[in-house]
């Protein structure tokens, strides 16, 4: 198959959905299909230089919303040569270009939502999910409702997407989604970070690494460390990641008033060599997420052996409890001291069997080419193709 992806962004910055569409693509290339990708990124943009698919850029694009109207005319023109398009979020511009232009040249296409339908969004900001419904009744809905299928990565997800705005209707289908293990020498990664921040040696780690968003807990994760970091003088919390509206001085301010600012570093986004040796060098992997589709960075965590301490807003928690890779408690303070609590008090071998346990879980639900072998019998069997799988 030939196969056009179309997204916002490709800003590894913007978290899961740029990771998602970049191991897609060199994944189901690597099974023997062509796969372009277009993108409204400014063509100047630094991290083009580093992802799959030659990637076309058509930024930069109009406001926040992304509004490109070369975007639109050139799908018009070149969509006709893929069996398939694959768009990449909603609430923008290139959901609606690839609508438009699909409906015009007959190719049929899909919509990765990337948890934008989760109704946590409604609840801590009902201002601005007001305005998305009047936008949802206007266009957004029609582009779920002529997709050839709305794209969801667990069981989870599809049932919250359903809840959010009225009207919905959509073909939907789950697809798995996959991360390669990663590569290089573990010791050289974890030397590779301890040196950037010498002063974590022979510290135990529990690492928060992502976005620095309200949707992530971190502030509950702050709250649940202050009250058990007395129980081991070498705990320490790593917060990782890029920030997002001013958040990580939120949290900053939240971990001096706590009075434990000493015993939390901050180290903004990791990559390459460093990002991977944070997982290398960490005791335990926490996210406490109020809204988390899938993330990206429980997958990497697990295929470090990473054990992962997680709430039960991440839609993946299931496949983590059942594989023992983890822990799973609600997304509330007392949840996250319960994660935290729950792993200090587990016996040395447990821990040990959990990270063995965590290597499992990834090769059996999260691995790159097996997600990629799911996604490419999914589009297929859609437009009837099932001989290209």
């Amino acid at each position: 198959m030939r196969l056009l992806q179309v997204t916002g962004t490709l800003d590894p910055a913007y978290g899961g959905p740029c990771v998602v569409l970049n191991e897609l693509t060199r994944s189901v290339t690597d099974l023997g299909h062509a796969v372009d990708v277009v993108t409204l990124d400014p063509p100047s943009a630094p991290w083009l230089t580093d992802v799959c698919g030659n990637p076309r850029a058509f930024g930069p694009a109009r406001g926040k919303y992304g509004y490109s109207p070369s975007l639109r005319l050139w799908l018009e023109q070149h969509a006709p040569g893929y069996d398939a398009v694959i768009v990449h979020g909603i609430w923008q511009y290139q959901s609606r270009a690839v609508r438009a232009a699909c409906r015009k040249t007959g190719v049929p296409y899909f919509l990765f939502v990337h948890g934008a339908l989760d109704p946590w969004f409604e609840q801590r900001y009902p201002v601005k999910h007001a305005k998305k419904a009047a936008y949802w009744r206007l266009f957004e809905h029609r582009n779920l409702r002529d997709a050839r299928a709305v794209l969801y990565t667990c069981e989870e997800e599809r049932l919250l997407a359903r809840t959010s705005f009225r009207p919905y209707r959509a073909r939907e289908a789950i697809v798995t989604v996959g991360i390669e293990a990663p590569t290089g020498e573990p010791t050289q990664q974890r030397e590779a970070f301890l040196a950037a921040y010498p002063h974590l040696r022979d510290k135990r780690i529990l690492l928060f690494l992502g976005r620095l968003h309200p949707k992530k807990g971190a502030d509950l994760l702050i709250t649940a460390f202050s009250t058990v970091c007395q129980r081991d003088e070498s705990l320490h919390l790593v917060v990782a990641g890029p920030d997002e509206s001013g958040t990580a001085a939120q949290l900053q301010a939240q971990a001096k008033s706590v009075g434990v600012d000493d015993r939390v570093t901050w180290t903004g986004m990791l990559s390459g060599d460093a990002k991977w040796g944070a997982y290398r060098a960490a005791d335990a992997f926490v996210l406490t997420s109020h809204s988390e589709n899938f993330g990206i960075v429980i997958a990497e965590a697990l295929a470090c052996g990473l054990p992962v301490l997680i709430s039960d807003k991440v839609n993946i928690w299931r496949e983590i409890d059942s594989g023992g890779a983890g822990l799973v408690e609600p997304d509330t303070v007392a949840g996250a001291t319960s994660l935290l609590d729950r792993w200090l008090s587990l016996p040395d071998g447990e821990r040990a069997g959990m990270r063995e346990r965590a290597k499992t879980c990834f090769l059996d639900n999260f691995e790159a080419s097996a997600a990629a072998l799911v996604f490419v019998t999914a589009i297929a069997g859609a437009i009837g193709k099932t001989e290209a799988a």
